[in-house]
């Protein structure tokens, strides 16, 4: 597993997607950048690769993650994204097998090789119990179990199933954390989440389509830290 990972629970992941682009993504960053401060919370933010630099510059505290990579060396690979790239911009991280960029088991193994390799940290989607089982086979830094089906509801996946992500992945190896989201979408649905047993959650059209965005980063990341407390004093 990669040792440079600096992440530590609770934390909670912003990803906007293409919800947002050009100075709105750069605003949301400064604004999850301002909650991570107030609330001492670690935040990833998995911004638009074309917008890694810019985010990188305009904030401090956030961990910067791109939204995928590729395994390719440097050399040809026109239009594919080289790690190395991604180091250059800033990027701390990056996010891999998201349902909407999925990857094969082989392709993913390949791809977070690839990551440790060049020291980033790496955030894998997983869309069931069985899969986040099987992906923490390959040592990444941090599992998504998510419910797919679920993604951009407002639907969330519940404490059974926050439990049974948990498990699947401590089982095979306790070092990696475990973000459990999907359908998050104020900081009500943040608060039951982490007070459930998970290492974190994350929000993207729950944050990105709010009338006042900061506003409601400040709301979910209070959430994190209100139930990471309750849950740590019990």
């Amino acid at each position: 597993m990669n040792p440079n990972c600096s992440i530590h629970a609770p934390f909670f992941e912003i990803g906007p997607k293409a919800y947002l682009y050009g100075e709105e993504v750069i605003e949301l960053a400064k604004a999850a950048d301002a909650a991570s401060e107030k609330y001492q919370v670690d935040i990833i933010f998995t911004t638009p690769i074309v917008s890694i630099a810019q985010v990188k510059a305009a904030t401090r505290r956030i961990h910067v993650f791109a939204p995928h990579m590729d395994p390719l060396r440097p050399g040809r690979g026109l239009a594919d994204i080289l790690p190395e790239s991604l180091v250059a911009a800033g990027a701390e991280g990056v996010m891999l097998n998201h349902v909407e960029k999925p990857l094969t088991l082989g392709a993913l193994r390949q791809t977070i090789l690839r990551a440790d390799e060049v020291g980033l940290t790496t955030i894998v989607c997983a869309d069931s119990i069985v899969e986040a089982g099987m992906i923490a086979r390959l040592e990444p830094n941090i599992i998504v179990a998510e419910p797919s089906e679920l993604i951009g509801t407002g639907c969330t996946s519940g404490p059974e199933y926050v439990a049974a992500a948990a498990k699947s992945v401590k089982d095979v190896n306790p070092g990696i954390l475990v973000l459990t989201a999907a359908g998050i979408a104020c900081g009500e649905d943040v608060y039951n989440t982490i007070l459930a047993g998970a290492d974190a959650t994350g929000s993207s059209s729950g944050v990105a389509k709010a009338k006042d965005r900061a506003a409601m980063v400040d709301e979910m990341i209070a959430a994190v830290r209100r139930a990471w407390d309750e849950r740590h004093r019990s």
